[in-house]
């Protein structure tokens, strides 16, 4: 679908329209034309086009109806120079990649690292964000998770309100500085995914309706009638949707994508559309020789989504789990309100340590109903877990981070929870060194009543926490920029050494043979004293175990060494982490250890 050269002036063009009568192609640049475009038996309208003379080439369809004549932009637009409402530019796919030696990163060993693209620099673009990458190598975080790059309105927005999912955000800097960034990842042995939206469409520049069945009344999400995947007509949606991850996955070089809100896709079909995509992504893969991931979000806890096709699941390589987010959370913070009253004891956190899903059929209160089935069977490296990412936060009335909800000793204890879990850990740009800018949620949106509408949206979406005062206002510059991070903080103090904490946690994930052992016979949790966990992690007979002491001013003692000599390689409270002293031992055969208030140690022991 859409507009591609074909070389010496001539372009192919190709939409699909099942319902109307007739579609012209109109050109703008560099010459001014109409083209009737011929109807093939799926719906799809196409040409070629000769003769055309050097320049950019921009254009709008021409749809015939019954009802008249509308001019639009191309649904698989590459490119929107002029916004969403503008013309269509066909963009050359050329690029020269640098990177063929790239072969990827196994799954099992992907430390992930989620990033907004406007807010990360103070440009907010491609280009200004490849001269961070050494530093992120240096961190040691091998994954970049991109946040939705597709075309939205205006130059502000999260990215989930994209119109145009073929079309790279101009004012991040297009196609072209897109492949620059991941060429220049994959050259610095960084894989690059990217989050895609598959179960709706921004309000603003959203014209699928006029070209076909794109949407069903069948179901409604929270952005109004669902995306069309199991009605009349939708084997032509399915298929937009479905080139469109072969596109980002061949064309860009992407290692993986993320799937947003799969639980807002709603498919009863015989052969589900995550399915359909699954076997294609695998498929490319086998072509290419080169591994491709899909990672689901979803908060339905179904283990059918990862489960390999052969067992009756849709083979979805893996998927967020949040269950291990709200668990620490609440015990770093107290909060109880919202979805946060399903959770707050120490067994949630060693439940998810051990399955990954806290909710595995029992009764929420929140949900008011059970809630999940059970993930024992899956690996670890089919989970990704955080302690912050851009819904926690941005979706908070203040966007506070967890910088400014716990205390320093708090932040570090987070860090090597998440860390040392036999999961796979993702950050959220700035956690690294506790960065105190918010992440707050904002829009540039052209049509004032619909600007109303989000802020409206937001103040109901927090009335089930209870939290007190006036949200920022979205669509104003100022919340947009408030969220940009400050990169010299990393630069000295506390902020200086929690960087280099997390640094040497990551190496030490890297570097020890039971921390890179996802599977579930590798990890014992168990529980001590009102707030001690023991994470016993093992692979052979190399064993490590991490104590975790929750508690804010209460040490914890820890009796239940197992055999063997011990050897400590990270304490929380030694003084270059900036704690108060620590009196653990250096090592351990058997002997009682007192864990002081939120800390936390690793010792590790070989044969």
């Amino acid at each position: 679908m859409g507009a591609y050269p074909l070389g010496s002036g001539c372009y192919h063009f190709s939409v699909w329209a099942p319902l109307v009568e007739q579609v012209e192609l109109k050109l703008l640049s560099p010459v001014q034309r109409c083209f009737t475009l011929v109807r093939d038996e799926q719906g799809y309208w196409q040409g070629e086009v000769d003769g055309i003379p050097p320049g950019p080439v921009d254009y709008l369809y021409r749809l015939h109806t019954s009802a008249g004549v509308v001019e639009r932009p191309d649904p698989a637009s590459r490119c929107q120079p002029y916004g969403v409402h503008g013309p269509s530019r066909v963009v050359d796919p050329h690029f020269d990649w640098q990177d063929q030696g790239w072969k990827g990163i196994p799954l099992s060993q992907w430390i992930l690292y989620e990033l907004h693209v406007g807010t990360f620099t103070l440009e907010g673009t491609f280009a200004a964000l490849i001269p961070r990458l050494p530093e992120l190598v240096e961190l040691g975080v091998n994954v970049l998770e991109l946040m939705p790059v597709a075309q939205f309105p205006g130059e502000r927005n999260w990215g989930y309100d994209g119109v145009y999912p073929y079309a790279v955000q101009t004012s991040y800097g297009g196609a072209a500085g897109f492949k620059a960034l991941v060429n220049a990842c994959h050259q610095l042995g960084l894989a690059v995914i990217l989050d895609v939206v598959y179960n709706h469409l921004g309000p603003e520049g959203n014209y699928l309706r006029d070209f076909g069945p794109y949407f069903t009344d069948k179901y409604h999400t929270p952005w109004g009638d669902a995306l069309n995947f199991d009605d009349r007509y939708s084997d032509g949606v399915r298929e937009f949707f479905l080139q469109n991850a072969e596109y980002w996955l061949e064309e860009f070089h992407l290692d993986g994508l993320r799937l947003d809100a799969v639980h807002a896709i709603y498919d009863f079909s015989a052969y589900p559309f995550l399915q359909e995509l699954a076997e294609q992504v695998d498929a490319l893969e086998a072509r290419t020789g080169r591994p491709r991931v899909l990672i689901a979000e979803s908060d339905l806890n179904d283990v059918r989504l990862i489960t390999p096709r052969e067992q009756g699941g849709y083979g979805l390589d893996a998927q967020w789990c949040d269950d291990f987010h709200h668990s620490l959370h609440t015990l770093l913070t107290g909060e109880k309100t919202g979805y946060y009253q399903d959770f707050g004891e120490l067994e949630h956190l060693a439940k998810a340590y051990r399955e990954s899903y806290v909710y595995s059929g029992q009764y929420s209160c929140y949900r008011a109903r059970r809630h999940g089935n059970s993930a024992v069977g899956r690996p670890g490296s089919q989970f990704v877990v955080c302690i912050q990412n851009h819904d926690q936060i941005g979706n908070r009335m203040l966007g506070e981070r967890l910088s400014q909800l716990t205390s320093f000793e708090g932040l570090k204890l987070a860090a090597a929870a998440l860390l040392l879990a036999p999961m796979l850990p993702l950050l959220f740009m700035g956690e690294e060194y506790g960065e105190v800018a918010p992440f707050l949620y904002f829009v540039s949106h052209g049509d004032p009543d619909l600007v109303e509408a989000v802020r409206q949206g937001r103040r109901r979406e927090f009335s089930a926490f209870a939290w007190q005062g006036e949200p920022p206002d979205p669509q104003a510059e100022e919340t947009f920029l408030r969220s940009k991070l400050n990169w010299e903080l990393k630069k000295a103090g506390h902020h200086q050494v929690l960087w280099k904490w997390y640094q040497a946690l990551i190496r030490l994930r890297k570097t020890q043979p039971a921390l890179q052992h996802l599977e579930r016979d590798g990890v014992e949790v168990e529980l001590f004293s009102n707030s001690g966990l023991a994470l016993h992690r093992r692979q052979g007979s190399q064993a490590l175990l991490a104590l975790f002491n929750f508690s804010p001013d209460q040490p914890v003692t820890y009796t239940q060494w197992p055999s063997g000599t011990w050897e400590k390689l990270l304490d929380s409270h030694e003084t270059q982490w900036l704690g108060k002293g620590s009196s653990l031992p250096a090592g351990s055969q058997g002997d009682l250890v007192e864990v002081p208030p939120y800390g936390v140690a690793v010792y590790g022991q070989n044969p």
